[in-house]
């Protein structure tokens, strides 16, 4: 199983490694184009230039901009103190409307992944037009754990076997023969955000508990998540639960 793990992580290196291009900009600007997709299926880009001694690593505000475009404002409490909790979860800045953050030439390569997964999750958990959806998939997911008394901690980050820190939204914490319980909203599920998933949890499992379990709760409100989707989730030993079939597990989390 080990071995087989290593592959997979090994497998997830290369691709990350050769689908990344860089192409240099004016003012000694570096745009990086990596291999994962936005909401568009463009691919991500980032900019980076070398200051005194550190670099910056920038979004160049595309993210927010881009939700700005899509009807989502983010200006309600609720959804600014949403967004300062998701960013600072990775150790990200908000720099006038740009995702920023900066880094030493020892801690690029952490910084960079920091940066790339804070735009999956502000892209992924603000994509919303206000006349087609109500409320945030994430302030659902609250309400309902609430009401239902299913005891949580918001946003935990776990270090994996890389050394690359992941953020998952919920933890339920071990509680006599109940293991630890970890999970994952998905708001708008896709390959993309299924394989980010499937590399968070194969990377933190085995600094977990052994019994530990893993759970996504999949938004389908307003659209149909592919099989494909759902049953690629689970083959990493991830639990997908459909958010119109959340009642399935309620007593499994509530224990």
């Amino acid at each position: 199983m080990i071995d087989e793990i290593q592959k997979l992580l090994d497998q997830y290196v290369l691709w990350l490694k050769d689908k990344t291009l860089l192409r240099e900009m004016p003012d000694n600007w570096v745009e990086i184009t990596t291999p994962y997709l936005d909401r568009h299926n463009d691919y991500l880009q980032i900019y980076t230039k070398k200051q005194n001694r550190t670099f910056v690593l920038t979004d160049d505000g595309y993210i927010m901009d881009d939700l700005l475009q899509a009807g989502c404002k983010l200006d309600t409490p609720k959804r600014k103190d949403l967004l300062k909790m998701t960013l600072a979860g990775f150790g990200i800045d908000n720099n006038n409307g740009a995702l920023e953050v900066r880094a030493s030439a020892e801690s690029f390569a952490l910084r960079k992944h920091n940066l790339i997964q804070a735009m999956l999750a502000v892209n992924d958990l603000f994509y919303l037009a206000q006349p087609m959806v109500a409320s945030l998939f994430y302030e659902d997911i609250v309400q309902w754990l609430d009401q239902n008394d299913i005891r949580y901690t918001q946003n935990v980050k776990f270090a994996g076997k890389s050394g690359y820190d992941h953020l998952f939204d919920f933890v339920i914490t071990k509680y006599q023969q109940h293991p630890e319980r970890i999970i994952k909203a998905i708001t708008n599920p896709s390959r993309n955000t299924a394989e980010a998933l499937a590399f968070k949890w194969i990377d933190t499992r085995d600094v977990r508990p052994s019994d530990s379990r893993a759970y996504a709760l999949l938004n389908d409100k307003e659209q149909r998540v592919p099989s494909s989707v759902f049953d690629a989730i689970k083959n990493y030993g991830i639990t997908p639960v459909l958010w119109s079939s959340r009642e399935n597990v309620k007593a499994e989390l509530a224990a």
